[in-house]
């Protein structure tokens, strides 16, 4: 039996990292519970402090196929390099000049909502089709592959 499985991101800002895998993932920002507007309105109502309101946020597939990402606040920054990240496929089916050019303008795409550009990695033919390597604005690398 499959099981169904979330990503979960520990972070300093759990609302900016969400908005920024909601805009490159192409996800949504979970709604709040039933009953509720706005998750501002639905914490309010459960008792949750102003200060701990930023304590956690979730995005997910608006198709419902993909896994919901889990972004928890943690005390503690990033200290080294990720043993597991995810990869954007960003130019499913192209190959060579145009699969370079695909990914070149998802990564200025997502630059401009907070991302930084690390590296790029040339196709080198038969199995390495070329990817670039980013962070997301909390460091943590992913590719656009």
């Amino acid at each position: 039996m499959a099981r169904e499985i979330q990503i979960t991101f520990d972070c300093a800002d759990p609302a900016a990292l969400s908005a920024f895998w909601a805009e490159a993932l192409g996800y949504q920002l979970q709604a709040p519970p039933a009953g509720f507007e706005s998750w501002e309105q639905a914490l309010e109502a459960m008792g949750v402090p102003p200060e701990r309101r930023n304590d956690a946020s979730a995005v997910l597939d608006p198709d419902g196929n993909g896994p919901r990402l889990f972004f928890q606040k943690v005390p503690e920054g990033k200290t080294a390099k990720n043993r597991v990240h995810l990869d954007v496929r960003a130019a499913p089916g192209l190959q060579g000049a145009a699969r370079m050019a695909a990914l070149e303008a998802e990564a200025e795409r997502l630059t401009g909502h907070g991302g930084r550009r690390l590296a790029r990695h040339e196709p080198s033919p038969p199995l390495g089709f070329g990817h670039i390597v980013m962070a997301d604005p909390e460091g943590n690398e992913f590719c656009l592959d």
